[in-house]
């Protein structure tokens, strides 16, 4: 709930904002790679499925299988941040990483900036569950591999793939509000 609560506060910050700087927070989210931020999302739409894919193996007993999905999962997740992390340096090379070193020309550059501000601020946020995600995932796998899971007892797969799911969730609605409203300029 408090994970609801955290990103629920951000998202309505991002929507006061957007509302005052509607141009400015287009003109933000037409600058970000669609190529990059829909792939991002195919991956992570990817390691949902395999982490469902877990749990149901989990929940068969199946925990070859168990510990197969897990580690695709663990794959994929890293893919995932390995393409994000490319975003933020490509970011960082434009020289849009709010703060001293930010540049731009645009007319509203205080609006330009805070888009950038709410993008590093949530979409790192994201990353940092995720990372936590793998953490737990990698734990996960290891007490596959030491015969902890059965039928009868996987409840902690079952956790971590609510978690999971919450956290691909985030990603969808961070997607939304960061690289789709831009398209039409």
């Amino acid at each position: 709930m408090t994970e609801v609560m955290l990103f629920g506060g951000l998202f309505m910050a991002f929507s006061v904002y957007r509302i005052a700087h509607a141009r400015a927070f287009d003109l933000g989210s037409n600058d970000m790679s669609i190529v990059l931020g829909s792939l991002n999302t195919a991956v992570l739409i990817s390691s949902s499925f395999t982490m469902a894919l877990s749990v149901h193996a989990a929940q068969e007993g199946k925990t070859r299988r168990l510990a197969w999905f897990l580690g695709a999962t663990i794959v994929i997740g890293a893919l995932f941040l390995g393409i994000k992390f490319t975003e933020y340096y490509l970011h960082y090379q434009d020289r849009k990483v709010p703060g001293v070193w930010f540049e731009t020309n645009t007319p509203d550059a205080a609006g330009f900036q805070m888009f950038y501000v709410f993008y590093f601020l949530m979409t790192c946020l994201h990353a940092l569950h995720m990372t936590v995600g793998l953490a737990i995932l990698l734990t996960l796998l290891g007490m596959t591999l030491l015969g902890r899971f059965s039928r009868e007892y996987h409840n902690p797969v079952v956790l971590t793939g609510l978690y999971w799911h919450f956290v691909d969730i985030v990603w969808v609605f961070l997607y939304a509000i960061f690289y789709l409203p831009g398209r039409h300029l």
